[in-house]
């Protein structure tokens, strides 16, 4: 995948933090603990949303939906 250039300011600590990572060969570099921990950071957040997303269903009206018609639908439905 092709890469873009950015610039960012980084707190002295969090930066000495980076340096640490990228000192003791967790990371090849500074680009690839920052786009680690974005990815990160971007996954864990998408799973956090599904998760919210699916507490708000009731899962007795998603069942109903789920079965509604599904009788007729199985008699036309081909063996396997």
């Amino acid at each position: 995948m092709a890469s873009a250039k950015i610039a960012i300011s980084l707190d002295k600590g969090l930066l000495a933090q980076l340096d640490d990572f990228v000192g003791s060969r967790t990371f090849g570099s500074r680009s690839q603990a920052v786009q680690e921990a974005i990815r990160g950071h971007l996954g864990s957040h998408g799973r956090h949303r599904l998760a919210r997303e699916l507490a708000k269903l009731d899962p007795k009206a998603e069942a109903r939906l789920a079965d509604f018609g599904l009788g007729e639908d199985l008699k036309s439905w081909p063996e396997y």
